[in-house]
């Protein structure tokens, strides 16, 4: 999935590749200059480009990310296969929200190499 909006940031780049084979997400993205400057001034690690990578797994035709957090709150980034909209749930003891983080413009698919 690329070319990739953010809801409440502004990216030159913003991609997630999912890998259902090896159940691994990778993220690529650069900032915009004005969205960078915005989270350096009170976090001094926030790198203007970056990548990370996070395991996955699906259940009921939805791909999420493993829970990141604690027990009693957590965020994990919700797929949906073939639908261009990406989702954060948030859950807080037990009671769950959902928000659209982002829409992708591409979707590719790639089959295994032989």
């Amino acid at each position: 999935m690329s070319t990739c909006d953010g809801k409440q940031d502004e990216f030159l780049k913003n991609e997630y590749i999912l890998n259902l084979n090896e159940l691994i997400m990778t993220r690529n993205y650069v900032y915009k200059e004005k969205a960078y400057q915005k989270y350096k001034i009170t976090d001094l690690s926030v790198k203007k480009s970056n990548t990370y990578v996070r395991n996955i797994y699906e259940e009921d035709g939805k791909i999420f990310t493993h829970k990141h957090g604690y027990p009693q709150f957590y965020t994990q980034i919700v797929f949906e296969k073939g639908k261009p909209e990406i989702f954060m749930m948030t859950v807080l003891n037990d009671e769950k929200g959902l928000s659209k983080i982002s829409t992708c413009k591409k979707i590719e698919k790639f089959d295994n190499e032989s």
